[in-house]
């Protein structure tokens, strides 16, 4: 890799910010190119991992306006399952998160521009999948204010799921994935739809909706089309499953790692990081959609759900 030449990033969203970072920190030239206007919400859990803290220490990058999110509460039909995390995750929305990164990257000697005509070294612009009609993932995504708390909690239901954690400024943030059977017959009105799991419907009844609900998808688990061409980071290398609440911090170390290595190195490291907790959250999918579920959730030991799905830190 020739460090002398300018490193071209597309997309300015975690991934490619923190890939701008992590190679201005070593002395290396970047453009990143990102057409947006920041700062801009996007879909997103919004719950950022506690183990991303030594590389945002790394970066020069602290959100002490995020929420402490300390616990994480299931509810699925019949059961529920409560504990602890190991320590404090961080509530932060996009709208900050990917600004403060951005400006780091920019403040750093990174040079952002909204077009160019190089060849991206570093492809890290979102997911881009397709599935058949009928069949596919949408998400959502609104701020809420009203009653807060310190828990991620995760409402099973329909094929998908609604979390709801607390963010910075007091509000909640209700993010989701249901399938397309599922909202089409209510003409994509996610109210109606979240108004139809009854625990879900009695969290929000207090709460009041800030914005419109932001909308994306369609959306596929899983790698994403030409990763073995070049040097994909974040959603668009590899979807991560949202409830697991891994995906930013796969993000982050991600264009961290493909900063800094070959094509070849990067995506052997990047299975070497990723596989076991993309592997465990397919695993749970498929669990979540069989009624003993049920019965077993409550038996297995919150700190084990944890873990199963938390990428390896990057060496």
């Amino acid at each position: 890799m020739d460090t002398n030449s300018p490193l071209v990033i597309l997309g300015g969203g975690p991934a490619g910010s923190a890939a701008a970072i992590t190679a201005r920190l070593a002395g290396r030239p970047v453009e990143l190119i990102e057409r947006a206007k920041f700062p801009r919400h996007k879909v997103c859990g919004e719950f950022l991992s506690p183990e991303v803290r030594p590389l945002l220490e790394q970066f020069g990058v602290s959100f002490p306006e995020a929420a402490q999110i300390r616990r994480v509460a299931l509810h699925l039909r019949r059961a529920e399952k409560r504990f602890s995390l190991p320590e404090p995750a961080l509530g932060i929305s996009r709208y900050t998160m990917d600004c403060r990164l951005l400006l780091r990257a920019e403040a750093m000697g990174a040079r952002v521009v909204a077009s160019s005509e190089n060849t991206p070294d570093i492809v890290a612009t979102g997911r881009r999948a397709a599935q058949a009609k009928g069949t596919r993932l949408f998400g959502f995504k609104a701020h809420f204010a009203g009653p807060a708390n310190d828990a991620v909690e995760l409402y099973f239901f329909g094929g998908g799921y609604v979390g709801v954690n607390p963010v910075e400024g007091g509000f909640t943030n209700v993010c989701g994935l249901l399938p397309e059977s599922v909202l089409a017959p209510l003409g994509f009105e996610v109210d109606v739809a979240l108004a139809g799991f009854e625990p879900l419907r009695e969290r929000l009844r207090p709460m009041a909706r800030q914005f419109d609900w932001l909308n994306v998808g369609p959306l596929v688990f899983g790698p994403q089309q030409g990763v073995a061409n070049g040097r994909r980071a974040g959603d668009a290398l590899q979807f991560v499953d949202p409830f697991t609440g891994s995906g930013m911090l796969a993000a982050i170390e991600t264009g961290v790692l493909a900063a800094g290595a070959s094509n070849a190195d990067y995506l052997r490291q990047v299975q070497r990081i990723l596989s076991k907790p993309y592997y465990m959250a397919s695993i749970m999918r498929s669990a979540l959609s069989s009624s003993w579920v049920e019965t077993l959730l409550p038996l297995v030991p919150g700190e084990l759900l944890y873990y199963v799905t938390r990428p390896k830190k990057i060496r």
